[in-house]
């Protein structure tokens, strides 16, 4: 029989959203968090950056809120930025109190510039910020009483009430895969949150950790979500270019303190793309290196702050000084080899300022949802933000919700009876590298719309062997990824074959021009026919 567990709130993901909000509800309610591994495989643990927050006083929220509109190019709602600049500070001093220890330049904070924004606004703990942060918030959601963890659980689908019979539509928990037993859990809750973080890992070359897989975005979507805006994907300009680094990401902090970008010769170029230059949004900055890749016919580009005193470099960019001495780079003395890799997920499920879907009692925060702030581009160092924000404002509305009565209902177990285990793993493997592949060179930094319809007939293809080989095998760690994988890169692609204009992070040379109104592309369930299986027990 399947083993079942019960709780007042389940947050799905251990990230900085996902334990922020644990700990803001824990004085409150008993809360489940579960975590696909370990607490540091999430893409919050390995935020180089920081967090934007206004804490000088030269600065302004205004003015933070009008770089992220800008950047949004359109389609961010001002009210969500509004509120999201205007909560920074609170956001901040709730990680101090936690025991986050920003940097310090003499007796103030000591801030970084990124591109985009106006003023030096960034706080970090050198170049090593989400790696603090999760860790001080891990530690506190370990001390607390009302917070059980669960490690190495991936969650596979949603329980809508709706399609269990005669009731009425509400989350009422989750099927869930325990990677160490190879048994699926049921994890039945009054409220559930979905922090999974993004999909940058449908694209081949991406500098987010395995687990960005777009599991939240799935699952809601299968359960009766709207999703929004899935055509912005960013591009992070410049991550490590080495045979052997995998995913290894050079923070934006690096131009932000002077580092530059160059050809093989030396020769700088972004003075031709923008008049910010390296400090342009992550946008410009992706497509003018992908633009003189394909012009150079190199692999690469460079990106230089040798002129900087080696004490400064090793202080600021410790981590990134060292990773790339593991791979005998000197940033110190040399440029650093730099490609751009899919980076954030600006779309997700659509969300109101509360974090509340369209499901009664199911949330979405952090990468996985889509919030308004965002817009079609990330202003950097807002996504931490947006996690903490969003993960108070989340727990809040769901303690003025306790009281409300909520009828239990009865959920059937896991039936594998007609499942086998797979002896062709093969092809998950093979599937798993078309669709990465087909994503990257069909929908990636610059689109057309006969690419766009090549990834498409490939999607179509490789979804149905997928649900074939998801109805006929016991389910795994790889095949519920692949699973949510599909269905995300299907939902990117539709979204980007429906905007007729460049906007933002969506670039398509067949429609170049920026259109006069900005409208969300927002996708509703039935749109798109999407085949489910549950496995649920009658």
């Amino acid at each position: 029989m399947t083993q079942r567990f019960a709780t007042d709130v389940l947050i799905i993901g251990g990230g900085a959203a996902g334990l922020s909000a644990a700990l803001h509800l824990a004085p409150h309610v008993r809360v489940t968090v579960l975590c696909k591994g370990d607490i540091s495989s999430g893409s919050s643990h390995w935020a180089q950056g920081g967090v934007a927050a206004v804490m000088s006083e030269e600065d302004s929220a205004a003015s933070h809120a009008q770089d992220t509109l800008t950047a949004g190019a359109g389609l961010c709602d001002p009210d969500t930025v509004e509120f999201t600049v205007n909560k920074a500070p609170e956001a901040i001093r709730t990680l101090i109190e936690l025991g986050v220890e920003f940097d310090m330049e003499g007796n103030a904070y000591h801030l970084t510039r990124e591109g985009g924004h106006s003023f030096r606004r960034v706080l970090h703990v050198a170049d090593a910020t989400g790696r603090a942060i999760t860790e001080t918030l891990n530690q506190a959601v370990l001390d607390h009483e009302n917070i059980e963890l669960f490690s190495d659980r991936i969650a596979i689908d949603l329980i809508n009430r709706s399609r269990l019979g005669r009731y009425s539509s509400r989350c009422a928990g989750a099927y869930v895969l325990n990677q160490s037993t190879g048994h699926v859990e049921v994890f039945q809750a009054k409220f559930v949150i979905l922090a999974t973080g993004g999909a940058s890992k449908v694209y081949l070359y991406t500098s987010n950790p395995d687990s960005s897989t777009g599991d939240g975005i799935a699952m809601a979507w299968r359960a009766g979500c709207r999703i929004a805006n899935m055509e912005f994907n960013q591009f992070h300009p410049t991550c490590l270019f080495h045979p052997h680094a995998k995913s290894f990401l050079i923070s934006e902090a690096v131009r932000g303190e002077g580092g530059v970008l160059t050809l093989k010769d030396g020769r700088r170029f972004m003075d031709r793309f923008h008049e910010l230059g390296e400090l342009a949004p992550r946008d410009i900055v992706a497509r003018a290196i992908d633009h003189e890749m394909k012009r150079t016919g190199e692999d690469c580009v460079y990106l230089d702050i040798s002129h900087r005193s080696p004490e400064f470099i090793k202080a600021h960019f410790p981590t990134i000084a060292a990773r790339c001495l593991d791979f005998g780079i000197d940033m110190t003395r040399e440029p650093i080899p730099v490609v751009p890799a899919a980076h954030y997920t600006c779309g997700g499920v659509l969300v109101d300022q509360f974090g509340a879907t369209d499901v009664p009692g199911l949330f979405a925060i952090g990468e996985s949802s889509c919030t308004g702030l965002h817009g079609a581009n990330r202003l950097a160092s807002n996504s931490l933000l947006e996690c903490l924000v969003f993960a108070r404002s989340c727990a809040d509305q769901i303690r003025t919700m306790l009281n409300q009565p909520i009828e239990r209902v009865r959920i059937p177990h896991w039936d594998e009876s007609q499942v086998v285990d797979s002896d062709e793993d093969v092809v998950i493997a093979h599937n798993w590298e078309e669709l990465r592949r087909s994503m990257w060179d069909y929908v990636g930094i610059v689109r057309t719309d006969k690419r766009l319809q090549r990834a498409q007939r490939r999607i179509d293809l490789l979804k149905q062997e997928i649900h074939e080989y998801y109805s006929h095998y016991r389910v795994s760690h790889d095949l519920i990824e692949l699973r949510n994988l599909i269905t995300v890169a299907e939902l990117i692609v539709r979204s980007a074959m429906s905007r007729k204009e460049s906007r933002g992070l969506h670039y398509n040379l067949d429609h170049p021009e920026l259109l006069k109104e900005s409208v969300d592309t927002i996708l509703f369930p039935g749109s798109i026919e999407h085949l489910t299986v549950l496995r649920p027990a009658g």
